[in-house]
């Protein structure tokens, strides 16, 4: 008999997903609680939701039936390693495993804390470490060059404005996409600064350059539509809040224009702000401040990324690195 046949008939289902009633209820506590005291943005709570809820479906599937607290409380550390090794044999990249075992860790935490289930099997077993990437900035030449052609790839004159301003709102603000596309018009317009609410809903003051300034007004100079404080900075077609999937588009359009590497994204103009500074003098404490980095770790990446810099600079050009011809 499997480990959950005994589990009371009662179901409930968590998106496509059985499981039992006591589970259901401890999920949607953890949901609340993501929401009201962890204030995470709904993208990445639908994320944790998602990989929890593929969890979920694995246990059903692994322990013979949907689960319910005691099962959870009795899973081991075997299970835990069959849910990697099922993951591994699907092709989720590790990175995606790596986030979907924080998820985990992140419920069952919560379960613990609250006196509901106690589940050390979940932690006792480590994801696989991962590679340490480094962010992958534009150059300085090639990021001004996205910024003066993105308008040669818009359908109609007022977006390109609009993707001006985009770009160099990104560039030189540092923001990241969805920062940038959650602003309405009253918190920009005359501002020497933004009010930015970033991940967990932390909130960061972050400088506004002229050239920011003057490609805003550019835009709202031309842009149709509610032009009222509340309304959308940014706004599509059709009149409503632009969707990051059309930014992305028209990077992709950009690049096949200048010949960008695929690495060029609107993300890519966040990393280049970030970079560019530190590669002109800028302090390492600040630029965490302006990018609303948690930790100082994720923004000395980038010293990472400046010292590899250097090093292929003094490699193509310091003498002694050249090896004569024939050798």
């Amino acid at each position: 008999m499997s480990r959950a046949s005994s589990a009371h008939p009662c179901l409930t289902t968590f998106g496509p997903l059985p499981v039992k009633t006591d589970v259901a209820g401890a999920i949607g506590a953890w949901r609340d609680w993501l929401t009201a005291e962890r204030r995470l943005a709904v993208n990445t709570r639908e994320a944790y939701q998602h990989d929890l809820a593929a969890f979920m479906s694995f246990l059903a599937r692994h322990l013979g039936g949907p689960p319910d607290l005691a099962a959870l409380a009795n899973l081991v550390p075997a299970d835990i390693r069959a849910y990697l090794a099922a993951r591994g044999t699907e092709g989720y990249a590790r990175t995606s495993t790596a986030r979907a075992m924080a998820t985990i860790r992140s419920f069952f935490r919560f379960l613990d804390r609250r006196g509901i289930v106690q589940a050390p099997a979940v932690h006792a077993v480590r994801t696989p470490r991962l590679p340490r990437s480094l962010p992958r900035p534009l150059s300085e030449r090639d990021a001004l060059d996205a910024l003066g052609t993105v308008a040669e790839v818009s359908d109609e004159p007022w977006v390109g404005r609009r993707d001006i301003a985009l770009l160099t709102l990104l560039y030189g603000c540092g923001l990241r996409i969805g920062e940038a596309l959650a602003l309405d018009r009253g918190e920009v317009i005359g501002r020497d600064v933004l009010r930015v609410v970033g991940k967990g809903g932390k909130e960061r003051i972050v400088p506004v350059l002229p050239a920011v300034r003057d490609a805003v007004a550019a835009y709202l100079c031309v842009c149709p539509g509610d032009n009222g404080p509340q309304a959308p900075l940014f706004i599509g077609v059709r009149g409503g809040r632009l969707d990051a999937a059309v930014a992305q588009r028209q990077m992709r359009r950009l690049r096949g224009h200048l010949g960008l590497p695929d690495s060029a994204t609107p993300h890519a103009l966040r990393h280049s702000f970030a970079t560019h500074l530190l590669t002109g003098g800028g302090d390492l404490r600040a630029i965490q401040e302006l990018l609303g980095h948690a930790s100082l770790r994720t923004t000395q990446r980038y010293t990472d990324v400046d010292r590899a810099r250097l090093t292929a600079v003094h490699r193509a050009a310091h003498p002694r690195a050249k090896r004569p011809a024939g050798h």
